[in-house]
């Protein structure tokens, strides 16, 4: 088999396993497509993304654009492509896009689908309390997360795993169950299976406020939005202070004795501490 002329649609830092792993086994991508560079931290510094970077380290064309426009799909269709993957690109792909390559376009999605389709499936599968989560790959479709699987991998959910470690493993499931997958579509050796509609679940953008907890209410729900929101935007809760509302951002915390309890806490406008200082004071 040739190797397979890839276009990657990628953009943060979570991406780079998969395309360490397709230069791992020989597929590397001819031309990566990502995000404009984006003003990021207290200085609003121009950054790059993580895959522009990575593309340059390697002599791969890179296409950054605000919107996708016909001179982008000029330039994709001169590349005779016959494979795009799709992971966290971060903006809306257009359906003529989808179909261009020879083989179309595949994308990999953290759930078990139809669960959890949406922005947010991993931390929608531990805020559920869910026992197993996976990564599945799918054909994209213009709808969001409708098309048909063609590959699959179940994974355990730890009683304390939390989102950002969850998603590291399932980053590194994904990417292997990726370079496994491409040349069974290359060869046309793939068995699409439908989604069931009737199954499907969804999970949208997570908000700020999503994250409060009430530390005195049900305790098994304080501890599953603690670990689904331990990456941003980190579970907090109000108390009061000097007769003002204070809001404490838990960082540190477990489940014992069917209780939640915070270990480490950091009120607002203060440094890191105990839970039992913070209730000292």
């Amino acid at each position: 088999m040739s190797t397979p002329r890839i276009a990657f649609w990628g953009t943060p830092e979570l991406t780079i396993s998969y395309l360490e792993a397709l230069k791992a086994s020989g597929m590397l991508p001819v031309v990566i497509v990502t995000n404009p560079d984006r003003p990021v931290g207290r200085h609003m510094t121009l950054t790059a993304p993580a895959t522009k970077v990575w593309a340059e380290q390697h002599g791969i064309p890179v296409l950054q654009t605000e919107k996708l426009t016909d001179e982008t799909f000029a330039e994709l269709e001169k590349m005779n492509l016959d494979l795009s993957v799709v992971v966290a690109y971060g903006s809306i792909i257009p359906e003529r896009f989808i179909s261009l390559p020879k083989h179309q376009t595949i994308n990999v999605h953290y759930s078990l689908l139809p669960k959890y389709r949406g922005a947010s499936p991993t931390e929608a599968a531990i805020l559920a309390g869910d026992t197993e989560t996976g990564v599945s790959i799918q054909i994209m479709r213009k709808k969001l997360d409708t098309g048909p699987v063609i590959a699959e991998e179940v994974v355990h959910i730890g009683t304390e795993e939390t989102t950002p470690l969850l998603r590291a493993r399932l980053t590194a499931i994904g990417a292997q169950l990726l370079v496994a997958t491409l040349p069974k579509i290359i060869r046309g050796e793939i068995f699409p299976r439908e989604q069931d509609e009737t199954l499907a679940t969804h999970c949208g953008k997570i908000q700020k406020a999503d994250a409060e907890i009430d530390i005195h209410g049900d305790q098994a729900l304080a501890h599953r939005k603690y670990r689904a929101y331990k990456e941003w935007p980190r579970a907090f809760f109000f108390t009061e202070k000097d007769s003002k509302p204070l809001r404490v951002i838990i960082t540190q915390a477990h489940f014992a004795d069917e209780k939640f309890v915070i270990e480490k806490v950091l009120p607002e406008g203060k440094k890191e501490m105990s839970f039992a200082d913070f209730q000292k004071n």
